[in-house]
């Protein structure tokens, strides 16, 4: 079948093949030729498209940007997260058909979009404080809390099963040296990823959340005193010494509206806010500065 051409941005053509392409990716079912939803479906995802390239036209202007350490952080977030190293990362790109080269650069057309969106979007979104304690207030069931819940990172300095005397003090001393760090101000989850020996230093520590009845009873004690943010005593087990961060603790009843509670709010709110903001930006204030032509 012939491609027809029925829009373009900026002289960029779209066809009538890059609108099945769109909704085979995305997962959009086209109804059959001749039903009377056809053409409605036709021009909800050509508006789709017309926005994408809008949005990746106007995202280019974020280019000079973006330097290559961010490109650098963003590709070792997603290995860290897939518990991948960069070796193994770049197998699995090949595996699927893509070069290390063609997912940086896909990699900086993401940071560019998200830098543009923060720019044009999220930083002009404001929630005042009354907003946040009026959600609060009106959403009393989303704060109550049933059971008491320790959210926790760690790092674990390993000690061998029949460690002698002297790597028993040597793991000691590296512990209370790297807690040291930690008490002073340096980033928890950077000291998890360059000391730990825990699997979870690929998340820089996060353990996630436990109760008191999930946790040894040595830890249990070292962190029920703590205040979210705080570093714990380096701790003595099995396998190592443990330095514990509270990042959270949730106690039965209703969660007090303080600063993390304030933080997820505020956040939620922001996120609401920001989608209705970006709708706004693209379809009143993006179109006026690109040419649309459609030739329906």
């Amino acid at each position: 079948m012939i491609s027809q051409v029925i829009a373009s941005v900026d002289g960029d053509p779209i066809t009538s093949q890059d609108v099945k392409a769109f909704a085979a990716a995305n997962g959009i079912k086209m109804p059959p030729p001749g039903d009377p939803n056809e053409k409605a479906a036709n021009r909800a995802i050509l508006k789709g498209i017309i926005e994408n390239k809008m949005l990746d036209q106007e995202s280019k202007k974020y280019a000079d940007k973006i330097e290559d350490a961010q490109v650098n952080e963003y590709i070792q977030s997603i290995e860290q997260q897939n518990h991948l190293t960069d070796q193994q990362f770049r197998d699995q790109l090949v595996q699927n058909g893509l070069t290390y080269d063609d997912f940086r650069q896909h990699a900086r057309e993401q940071l560019m979009r998200m830098a543009m969106l923060q720019d044009e979007v999220r930083s002009k979104v404001t929630i005042p404080q009354s907003e946040v304690v009026a959600y609060y207030k009106a959403h009393p069931d989303e704060f109550q809390v049933t059971k008491e819940r320790f959210k926790l990172a760690q790092i674990l300095i390993a000690v061998p099963a029949n460690a002698t005397p002297a790597q028993v003090a040597a793991a000691r001393k590296k512990a209370e040296d790297v807690r040291a760090k930690a008490v002073k101000g340096e980033d928890f989850g950077a000291l998890a990823l360059q000391y730990s020996d825990d699997d979870s230093k690929s998340k820089g520590g996060e353990l996630g959340y436990f109760g008191p009845d999930e946790i040894l009873p040595q830890i249990d004690d070292a962190v029920k005193n703590l205040k979210p943010g705080d570093i714990s005593p380096v701790v003595r087990s099995d396998f190592g010494f443990h330095i514990l961060k509270l990042e959270e603790h949730e106690k039965p009843g209703l969660q007090p509206l303080d600063q993390p509670t304030i933080d997820k709010i505020r956040d939620k709110l922001a996120t609401e806010a920001a989608k209705g903001r970006f709708k706004s930006w693209v379809e009143n204030d993006l179109v006026k500065d690109h040419h649309i032509e459609t030739f329906y």
